[in-house]
């Protein structure tokens, strides 16, 4: 019953994108018989094109807050939607009408638990609302002193709303898995999980305050780049209270000229600190347009609105440094044999040819202007050869390389000439360093060698534990029986007898295993192995 409801949702939406003037479905690709069955049953009146208002963003918005949220995700996603619908999707705006002030009260004081009298000294209307939640202008008094404060309230029914939507994508998803065999290289399915798990992350907002936290802590250190306070006892699952930032938007360039700051310096920094964000930590701002973007009284790069935020295992940490390091240093075949080792391109292939892939998406740059130059336009057009080369898609990279793009533009938008690759170079120089130099190899030596430390306390009685099976399946075998409470007993006597000279060559037997492990296994160690005569 279920997956009827989800296909007749499905239908109402294909219809309405139709309407809109979207093609439905994409060229190339055929709709299920289901489909074209109610297609034909319904009213040309219901599915006939719109004469206004015509396209996949205003369609989107007609079928409601999942529906954005899924268009903001796939224009990620031009491989699997092209790159005109994906132009397009990237100027979906994510703005609704706000809820009534009378709804947003009772959510906060039924989260926070306090009248809202008790818990600001002025609460405002809503002046800014999108599919999600909406956000406040509100002022506290405390023994910090009186401030203003950001109060963002989730919509009620929200997340109700999105669930049941949801289903409806896995449905759809299973659907082109199991009806179309191309489908399974791009995995729909994994991309619904994506979008489920950044939506159920925005659902709750003490996720996002942990965000804001987390980044503080990254960027403590960083000079010119900074996030707002949270007020924690105001803040719960529905209900987020940060500091207000009062600065300057950076969409708007005259004024943060007329601040007297430094445009060209803040292009640079906002790429640097966003590469820093992505390669160091592993944990960077997915949301990074001119509206989330501010410059304070002090000029600060201040970001807000951590509702999507980005992650990138060591493994994908590494591969950007190494990629942007290979296209700065045009060394192709070493960012070719990189790919390789990282799986990202199977085995089968060789460096070689790779590398000829990477040098046809490389040399184009070379002597270009640098406006023309764009890092994230750079990774999009090596994610194009996913197929050719049997990559597999990796949609933490690929929301990287969008949040790049969108970064780049907003640096663009201060600094029209910024060379992205002077600009870049010393932070993929810093990480070279940091990673690759000594002190990155002496990290990996104390990490490799807790690894081992960690074996070593559970071999000896790992090996003792096999000593017993093994003397003990052999003396049922030698008998023709099977183990009894007489055997054990004897298996228990002759342990105790071997004492410490059966430890001691159990401890041997371990510490062999382990140089052995270590030499095959882990590069540190192999350098120390060979260097002995």
């Amino acid at each position: 019953m279920a997956s009827i409801t989800n296909m007749f949702k499905l239908v109402r939406a294909g219809l309405t994108l139709m309407r809109y003037g979207v093609p439905i479905p994409p060229p190339g690709l055929e709709a299920p018989p289901l489909f074209n069955f109610l297609k034909a049953l319904s009213s040309p009146l219901w599915w006939r094109p719109l004469k206004q208002h015509q396209g996949i963003s205003p369609a989107l918005t007609r079928l409601g807050p999942s529906y954005v949220k899924l268009g903001q995700f796939l224009a990620t996603r031009d491989d699997l939607v092209g790159k005109d619908m994906a132009r397009e999707l990237t100027s979906l705006q994510d703005r609704l009408p706000p809820f009534p002030m009378d709804e947003a009260v009772a959510v906060v004081e039924k989260e926070l638990g306090a009248p809202i009298s008790e818990l600001f000294a002025e609460f405002g209307e809503p002046i800014a609302a999108a599919s999600i939640a909406q956000v406040h202008k509100a002022r506290i008094r405390d023994d910090k002193g009186e401030r203003w404060v950001a109060v963002k309230v989730l919509r009620p029914g929200v997340d109700k709303r999105f669930r049941s939507d949801l289903r409806t994508f896995y449905e759809a998803a299973h659907l082109a898995e199991r009806f179309d065999p191309a489908a399974k290289r791009i995995m729909p399915v994994a991309i619904v999980d994506t979008l489920a798990n950044s939506v159920a992350l925005e659902m709750d907002l003490r996720l996002e305050a942990a965000a804001i936290s987390e980044m503080a802590e990254n960027v403590a250190d960083d000079s010119g780049f900074r996030v707002p306070d949270i007020e924690w006892s105001r803040t719960a699952q529905r209900v987020l209270t940060t500091e207000w930032i009062d600065g300057i938007p950076l969409h708007d360039v005259k004024a943060v000229k007329a601040q007297g700051h430094d445009t060209k310096k803040l292009g640079a920094h906002l790429i640097q600190s966003f590469l820093r964000h992505a390669m160091r930590d592993g944990f960077f701002h997915a949301d990074m347009h001119q509206g989330n973007l501010f410059i304070d009284k002090k000029g600060d790069i201040v970001a807000i609105d951590f509702g999507i935020m980005g992650r990138l295992g060591l493994q994908e940490q590494r591969y950007l440094a190494l990629i942007l390091n290979g296209f700065i240093s045009r060394d192709y075949i070493g960012s070719a044999q990189m790919h390789l080792d990282a799986g990202y391109v199977p085995a089968h292939h060789s460096a070689a040819s790779f590398a000829q892939a990477l040098r046809a998406v490389g040399e184009p740059i070379q002597g270009r202007t640098a406006e023309e130059i764009s890092m994230g336009g750079l990774l999009g057009q090596l994610f194009y050869y996913t197929e050719v080369f049997d990559m597999k898609t990796r949609p933490e990279l690929l929301m990287l390389q969008k949040t790049m793009v969108v970064v780049e533009g907003v640096a663009r938008s201060l600094d029209p000439q910024l060379n992205m690759w002077t600009t870049a170079g010393p932070v993929v120089e810093e990480w070279m360093h940091r990673t690759l130099g000594i002190s990155g190899k002496l990290r990996e030596l104390r990490d490799e060698t807790g690894k081992l430390g960690q074996v070593a306390t559970g071999l000896p009685e790992f090996l003792l534990q096999a000593a017993r099976t093994v003397e003990a399946v052999g003396q049922a075998t030698q008998n023709g029986v099977h183990l009894n409470e007489e055997s054990l007993e004897k298996l228990a006597e002759a342990q105790k007898r071997q004492g410490r000279s059966g430890n001691f060559a159990l401890w041997v037997g371990a510490l062999s295993l382990l140089a052995i492990a270590s030499a095959l296994f882990f590069p540190s160690f192999r350098l120390i192995f060979s260097s002995i005569p």
